[in-house]
């Protein structure tokens, strides 16, 4: 078995992506035992060993931290970039209590300061300033940084305060987008990541709902030539279902605030159409409204995001079964066709994973861990035939959260409690 330090330096590539035992779990034994996943102490290891492995190429390999300046030419994204470091070390720092990986979070979110506030153009978590700002606010929580906790919850505060964001289609708002990695929904789940560690009232909703507003407005807008679909958005042109730019990242996010009775029928609704035009063979999720194209099972876009977000809708609305059998079916194809060839969040094998772990915490059923664990448990197994740390070069995303290893290192460590696994930046 190879290490978890060679992990990033082989190019060694298996296209395929199976190997013997998880052919046949796949395809013969449709039951799961313990014997296939990793213990949580192995988990442990391999999480920290990569993490660590990743923050030392970001503060000292050239990754834009200690060794790379805080120039203009990082990147300082959750996304793909530097932010995403800071997250995993936060996360690390959530599982074992190391203050040193807290401390380095600080430091990189310090390093992203100034890159984020001279771009204006992005104000997500994922993407943009509030993600500097609020996970720059929760880390200096943790720290029991005062001084620094106010200053970047007043960051916050002013980016809450810009005057597009609750503006919706009868007042022209289509300048800026609707989605989660560039748009609106994004920077609400900046603030529902805020509110939850600092409190509920950090940003105050008379501050969020005319956003959320906003949004519906311009969903309802964007359906108007669509009689069965109640909301509907666009990003360049076309209109997405998926996670990053489209319905299944949008609604996630509306489902975590409170809705009027005709927002949830249509909210509800949105859900149902895009369930009623599952690709009927596969049961699979179109990429985008009308594409024929069923290939795509993964977070970005495909069934994985519509499991966790339709195990949302069963939680917001209980009394809705149809929604809970949903998210069930869609983790189906995902148990049946994730072992993808990218292994990140975003369009990989971690991302899928968590499917799994969303499915756990709505069910309590052991079957969905044992997969989470099955499909962790495969990274680790072929760390050497899957991971290609070349795809974009050293400066590229292989070391990113959502396009990299920091990615895996957050799926193992919330192996360790799948209760409390949480997507990042997706799930609360």
């Amino acid at each position: 078995m190879s290490s978890v330090m060679e992990f990033a330096a082989s190019k060694e590539s298996n296209e395929e992506g199976k190997n013997e035992w998880l052919d046949h779990l796949l395809n013969v034994d449709p039951t799961l035992s313990n014997s296939f996943s990793l213990s949580a102490d192995t988990f442990l290891k391999a999480a920290t060993a990569l993490k660590n492995q990743v923050r030392f190429f970001v503060t000292w390999g050239g990754g834009g931290g200690r060794g790379g300046g805080s120039g203009t030419g990082i990147d300082p994204t959750v996304y793909t970039g530097l932010l995403g470091t800071a997250f995993t070390c936060w996360r690390s720092y959530e599982v074992t209590g190391n203050r040193q990986d807290l401390l380095l979070a600080a430091e990189i979110v310090d390093s992203c300061v100034p890159v984020s506030r001279a771009s204006t153009r992005h104000v997500t978590f994922l993407c943009g300033r509030g993600g500097v700002f609020s996970l720059g606010a929760v880390v200096a929580k943790y720290l029991g940084d005062h001084q620094r906790l106010g200053l970047f919850v007043n960051l916050f505060r002013e980016v809450a305060q810009e005057k597009a964001l609750p503006v919706g289609p009868e007042e022209g708002g289509f300048g800026m987008s609707y989605n989660l990695l560039h748009g609106r929904a994004g920077f609400l789940w900046a603030a529902l990541f805020l509110n939850k560690h600092l409190g509920k009232e950090t940003v105050p909703n008379d501050v969020l709902m005319p956003i959320v507003d906003a949004i519906l407005a311009a969903g309802r807008t964007g359906a108007s030539d669509l009689p069965a679909c109640p909301l509907m958005y666009r990003w360049h042109g076309t209109r997405y279902w998926g996670a990053t730019n489209g319905l299944a990242g949008i609604l996630h996010v509306l489902l975590h605030f409170p809705l009027s009775e005709d927002d949830e029928v249509d909210v509800k609704g949105t859900l149902r159409y895009m369930m009623s035009n599952r690709f009927p063979h596969s049961g699979n999720y179109p990429s985008s409204e009308g594409n024929p194209r069923d290939k795509l099972v993964q977070w970005s876009h495909g069934a994985t995001s519509m499991a966790i977000t339709l195990a949302k809708a069963s939680q917001v609305f209980p009394n809705d079964r149809e929604f809970r059998d949903a998210a069930i079916e869609a983790g189906e194809v995902v148990w049946k066709n994730g072992l993808v060839k990218e292994v990140g969040l975003a369009d990989g094998i971690a991302g899928n994973a968590y499917a799994f772990l969303s499915l756990y915490r709505l069910t309590g059923e052991s079957i969905y861990e044992e997969r989470a664990k099955t499909f962790g448990s495969y990274l680790y197994q072929n760390e050497r035939k899957l991971v290609k740390v070349g795809h974009g070069g050293d400066h590229g995303h292989g070391y990113s959260l959502f396009q990299g290893l920091s990615g895996i290192a957050c799926l193992w460590f919330d192996l360790l409690a799948p209760h409390n696994s949480k997507f990042p930046g997706y799930e609360l």
